[in-house]
């Protein structure tokens, strides 16, 4: 059962479960598909689609904002609840994709790859093939424009965060932080354990979309030497912060 909560005049949060799980990332993305589709009508949520300016779903809500001008919170909340009734019933398969991205695993680029190493008694290998063998679900979008939550890291190499957040982490850079894993898509300051880097873009304020990735989609890492990640526009950082 969903939970509905105002947050301002024009926006409020609708709570799912207070754990993260795949099994609610697929209802938030349920919902999230049909406010925002053209295709999918349901008799419920058609009053206030076209209302609705903005949707920001993560790990276990959804936060919407709307024209308070000409929708209440009161009308939103009954037909949330009534859809959530309903859905109960009725079936649902939201299409994902899945997005396969190159890293290069070296100290160069992963300064915190030894560490990991010698925390899970295993050699960088071991956590390279850990890492690249899951297929990670999209759980959630946030921190960073076009930053992705994945999940979930096998606990063989999961690790908490830094206890020093580093200042500056390059762009490209791929962290793990307990079981989770994502890629910085900008430079920014950051606390995840860093294994290694991305070449490709994953955020471009010019592009439509933003960034490739969207809750509900699936990411494999597959791994590249040295070489191929230069020739892709891979960069060495050598002035870690």
């Amino acid at each position: 059962m969903i939970t509905i909560q105002p947050i301002a005049e024009d926006s409020l949060i609708v709570y799912f479960k207070n754990t993260i799980d795949l099994s609610v990332t697929h209802t938030i993305m349920q919902l999230v598909d049909q406010l925002i589709s053209h295709t999918v009508s349901d008799v419920f949520l058609d009053k206030i689609k076209q209302n609705i300016l903005e949707i920001t779903p993560s790990y276990t809500s959804i936060l919407i904002q709307y024209r308070a001008s000409q929708i209440s919170f009161d009308e939103i909340k009954t037909a949330l609840n009534q859809w959530d009734k309903k859905k109960a019933t009725s079936t649902f398969s939201s299409p994902s994709l899945v997005h396969t991205l190159p890293v290069y695993y070296a100290t160069e680029v992963g300064p915190d790859l030894p560490h990991l190493a010698k925390r899970h008694h295993l050699n960088p290998d071991d956590i390279i093939r850990y890492h690249c063998e899951e297929e990670y679900h999209v759980y959630a979008i946030g921190f960073a424009p076009g930053f992705a939550f994945l999940g979930r890291v096998n606990p063989r190499i999961a690790t908490p965060r830094r206890d020093s957040p580093r200042l500056s982490i390059p762009a490209g850079s791929v962290g793990i932080a307990d079981q989770q894993t994502a890629v910085y898509p900008n430079h920014t300051p950051g606390g995840w354990q860093i294994i290694g880097n991305c070449p490709t873009p994953l955020f471009d304020v010019t592009a439509l979309p933003m960034t490739p990735f969207k809750v509900g989609d699936k990411v494999k890492f597959t791994p590249i030497s040295k070489t191929e990640y230069i020739k892709q526009g891979g960069k060495i950082c050598s002035n870690w912060k």
